[in-house]
């Protein structure tokens, strides 16, 4: 049986399903176009040394974000307050805010990478946004829907 869910337990799901969308798209970012296509570093503006040196943080910090949310659900578990639907939203707006943020703010306005160099980069750019905002949109959706169906059921 689940336990009725207060506000801080959905608050907490969510946070824990961002936290989780940051940790596991930053680190499918890094393992693919860092490490597997070498499309870039975390930081290009410096020697290959330094950029390895950043893709090394941002990794850490990647799965500082993912084993930190798996804690969080597992703690939402053992209270028998994880909601997987709402989770699995906030999950994807976390995914498509990293992204939206890395194609914005990291290659256009810092421009400290690109997705890739010596290519039409538009075109990179137009779907790594476009994909972002979908992720974000259809997680804020998600939760959306799914706190109106708590708040139908008394849950909150």
């Amino acid at each position: 049986m689940q336990k009725r869910k207060s506000h801080n337990d959905i608050s907490f799901n969510i946070w824990s399903g961002v936290l989780f969308g940051l940790g596991a798209v930053a680190f499918i970012d890094e393992a693919l176009f860092h490490q597997l296509l070498h499309w870039h570093h975390f930081y290009d503006l410096s020697t290959t040394s330094i950029g390895l040196i950043s893709d090394g943080l941002f990794h850490a910090f990647s799965w500082f974000a993912t084993v930190a949310s798996l804690f969080m659900v597992a703690d939402l578990k053992k209270r028998r307050v994880f909601h997987f639907k709402l989770w699995m939203g906030a999950e994807l707006l976390g995914a498509g805010s990293f992204q939206l943020y890395d194609g914005i703010i990291q290659h256009k306005l810092m421009r400290i990478h690109q997705i890739r160099y010596n290519v039409e980069i538009i075109y990179y750019d137009i779907v790594w946004n476009v994909l972002a905002a979908i992720l974000m949109i259809i997680g804020f959706i998600i939760i959306k829907k799914q706190l109106k169906a708590n708040q139908k059921a008394g849950e909150v």
